[in-house]
């Protein structure tokens, strides 16, 4: 009886806040990657806000998919990567333009926001705001592969069989820099950039014998280095910090010829219907506070400024190991915004490699 009582409260508690909700700000619909809105700090915007968040978890492809197959309704947020954001915008017309008086611009790194607003201003409006980061660079267990310092390294012949990348478009971009080229400057030159991928392309072939795998999914690395049979890869910072808590001698590195940046965006779909509470939402992330509890959920950092204190000393430790200063995001190699066809020329390569013997 205690039992049914209990639940009907629940039920009437539950019904009064739907009701609170919707009276106060209904609801907000955001379109992101899996971890970026946590349950803790969703519960914290409602309780605030009235606002009720649903989440749909996505990737940049799906995005575009879905915005493009709705004319961009169906979402009041998405965050798609800063790259992925112009051209889908000048293809299909899927979001609208920001309105930064609405948002809190002093709550940014400006490093990061001068970044994000270089490639997502288009015609003068700006389409994305700096929201996570990272980079990719090499995870190396510096026992068993202590010469490793670039990405070309992972082709040592004393390293055959034992190293690893994703057959994805950011190898032929790393591979790129560590010959002394600069691709994104050839994103506009595609015969350049052909020419610039092919020699990538032959010189991964080359490679191949050397690579356990080509690792499609974050675990799938991860269990082979903690078995050791991959000793150095390309990879993300995340996974090479979460590796390094557990052994000491497998380090995130920044290559020689610099990582490569990524930067997820906050974005408004162009026909979304609650933007008030997308800007709440932007601005309540934004708080430093608010910033460290999604960064020590996800182990991707913010663009949020003042957060550093309230994150998880360990990963703040290994950050400053690898970006020891707020100069260090200048050498990052930013991906710029995608321009129509490329990523044909990379597929054509990518497919080359993967059918090479």
């Amino acid at each position: 009886m205690k039992r049914i009582l209990a639940t009907g409260i629940f039920l009437g508690v539950a019904l009064l806040s739907g009701c609170s909700h919707s009276h106060h700000g209904g609801t907000l619909r955001i379109l992101t990657w899996a971890g970026y809105a946590p349950r803790k700090v969703i519960e914290e915007f409602e309780h605030q806000t009235g606002i009720h968040v649903e989440v749909t978890v996505s990737n940049n492809e799906e995005m575009i998919s879905k915005l493009r197959a709705t004319g961009g309704a169906g979402y009041d947020l998405a965050q798609p990567s800063q790259d992925r954001i112009l051209g889908p915008q000048e293809e299909f017309g899927i979001y609208k333009p920001l309105d930064l008086s609405r948002v809190h611009l002093g709550e940014f790194r400006p490093s990061l926001l001068a970044v994000t607003r270089k490639t997502t201003t288009i015609g003068g409006k700006v389409y994305g705001l700096p929201y996570l980061f990272g980079t990719d660079g090499l995870v190396v267990n510096t026992q068993a592969a202590p010469k490793v310092t670039d990405y070309p390294d992972l082709c040592q012949p004393a390293l055959k069989g034992k190293t690893a990348v994703r057959l994805k478009r950011p190898t032929l971009i790393a591979f790129a820099f560590a010959e002394g080229q600069d691709p994104f400057a050839l994103y506009n030159n595609p015969q350049a950039y052909t020419a610039l991928m092919n020699h990538v392309g032959a010189a991964l072939i080359a490679c191949k014998p050397n690579f356990r795998f080509f690792y499609d999914n974050k675990d799938q690395l991860l269990d082979a280095f903690r078995s050791g049979e991959v000793v150095a890869a390309m990879m993300w910072d995340s996974g090479g910090w979460e590796l390094n808590r557990e052994n000491p001698n497998i380090k995130y590195l920044v290559p020689k010829s610099g990582a490569l940046g990524w930067l997820d965006t906050f974005a408004l779909p162009a026909h979304g219907r609650n933007d008030a509470a997308a800007y709440k939402w932007i601005n309540f992330t934004m708080q430093p506070r608010i910033a460290a509890q999604i960064v020590d959920s996800v182990g991707s950092f913010s663009a949020a400024k003042g957060a550093e204190p309230y994150i998880d000393p360990r990963l703040k430790a290994q950050y400053d190991a690898a970006f020891p200063t707020e100069a260090s995001l200048d050498k990052i190699h930013w991906y710029p915004a995608i321009p129509a066809g490329l990523e044909l020329i990379e597929g054509r390569i990518l497919d080359r490699i993967k059918a090479a013997d």
